[in-house]
């Protein structure tokens, strides 16, 4: 096999690749063994028929598909090889010439990763903002706590109030036909969640266990369903029971009962320790992104589509996946924004396209810097992250596969280039 490099314009590298006879031959060969027993010729048992015959019977070129595909993808990957291409998409092959006793040639047209030119990425200054952690964050953490362990009680002596949980049947009607999807029985709503449409809640305030009340309210312009969107609807709502949190006082049997701690103070300090390194988390975050933003804003790269069509599959992958984690998925979400993947796709651009920047402007940094990822390194953080799973090291290490090894050692790599970046950046 031999190739030669023929252009690359605008990211797209051509390459005209020849294939020897020989090897050639042995794909036909491959391809002739592969589909021998789909051909019935005179004088032969199926699957019998010597080579020859069937190019005679059904043409010389018979086995030329299956042969392109048994030698392409090797001699493609060796030309890739030898000219250092890094492609980002699969290639168009165009077949040249092909001939049994004289090889093959085809062309391979393929996106390639674009060229980064650097501007400045040492010396960049950026505001550095701390945050400090006041009284006021650890009376609402505490707050917090109080609320996640209160009790829930039944009142029956007053009226409902905000924040109260209103446990209720209801119907809903829009020019006096029942819709479908507007009733439920036993159903839970917590009054100032703004759950329901606008005004249903605040009319419910002041009803009693056992009223019957009427709730009229107007769908908002932008409702998700076309047929309900703007219309007036009444609710007829049952109340069958009204609960409230009750909350236990901030005290030092509050702390033995929510935490490990033996008293409120102690709780205070965890609260407050915790706090501070949130905190300080946020502010190192925060200035790594100012500092990683300047820098990508002062490269520049012409960046394929197809690079930023792969991260937008990315990012609607994951994005699935956390539906589904939820009980839905991309399809009913599409349904219930009212929206298309085309729409969505493109609300996922800007964020796709200065990601794939950022990835691309970071490794031209580490190659630029010869930053490195030791062997050394790579088996720290896979201890580490068998260590966070509660698993035994060597154990751990049996399940990981090349690409997580991969992608351990990249991500190793990526820290190390920010690192390096804030290292020599300018904080204000």
């Amino acid at each position: 096999m031999n190739s030669k490099l023929e252009k690359v314009e605008n990211n797209i590298a051509t390459l005209e690749i020849t294939v020897s006879s020989e090897k050639l031959n042995e794909g036909i060969m491959k391809a002739y063994l592969k589909n021998v027993k789909r051909f019935n010729i005179p004088g032969f048992r199926k699957g019998k028929a010597p080579k020859s015959l069937i190019e005679k019977y059904y043409g010389e070129g018979i086995f030329y598909e299956d042969a392109i595909n048994e030698v392409c993808p090797e001699a493609y990957e060796g030309a890739i090889i030898e000219h250092e291409l890094e492609p980002v998409d699969t290639p168009k092959i165009d077949i040249v010439e092909i001939e049994s006793g004289k090889g093959l040639v085809f062309k391979a047209e393929v996106t390639v990763k674009p060229e980064v030119t650097l501007g400045q990425y040492k010396s960049i200054e950026a505001q550095k903002k701390e945050y400090n952690v006041t009284e006021d964050d650890i009376s609402k953490e505490l707050e917090a706590l109080r609320d996640k362990n209160a009790r829930i009680i039944s009142v029956t002596d007053r009226p409902i109030k905000l924040e109260d949980t209103v446990i209720m049947d209801f119907k809903g009607f829009v020019e006096g036909e029942e819709f479908e999807g507007g009733s439920a029985v036993n159903y839970e709503l917590n009054i100032g969640s703004g759950q329901f449409i606008p005004g249903f809640e605040e009319q419910l305030i002041d009803g009693k266990v056992g009223d019957e009340v009427e709730v009229e309210v107007n769908f908002p312009e932008d409702y998700r369903s076309e047929n309900l969107a703007g219309k007036p609807a009444v609710f007829k709502v049952t109340i069958k029971e009204i609960k409230e949190k009750e909350l236990l006082p901030l005290d030092d049997e509050f702390a033995k009962d929510i935490s490990e701690f033996d008293t409120l103070e102690e709780l205070k300090s965890s609260i407050e320790n915790k706090k501070k390194e949130e905190a300080d988390r946020r502010t190192k975050h925060e200035y790594e992104d100012l500092v990683i933003s300047k820098v990508v804003e002062n490269a520049t790269v012409e960046i394929p589509d197809i690079m930023t069509e792969n991260q937008i599959d990315s990012m609607l992958r994951d994005f699935d996946f956390q539906l589904r984690y939820q009980g839905f998925d991309l399809e009913t979400y599409l349904k219930y924004m009212n929206t298309t993947m085309e729409e969505l796709r493109g609300t996922y651009k800007e964020t796709a396209l200065n990601s794939v920047k950022t990835q691309l402007v970071l490794e031209a940094i580490t190659n630029e810097e010869n930053i490195e990822v030791g062997e050394e390194e790579v088996e720290s953080e896979i201890e580490k992250t068998a260590k966070q799973y509660n698993q035994e090291i060597e154990k751990f290490k049996s399940t990981l596969k090349e690409s997580n090894i991969a992608h351990i050692k990249e991500s190793l790599l990526i820290q190390k280039t920010i690192d390096f970046l804030i290292e020599n950046s300018i904080s204000k």
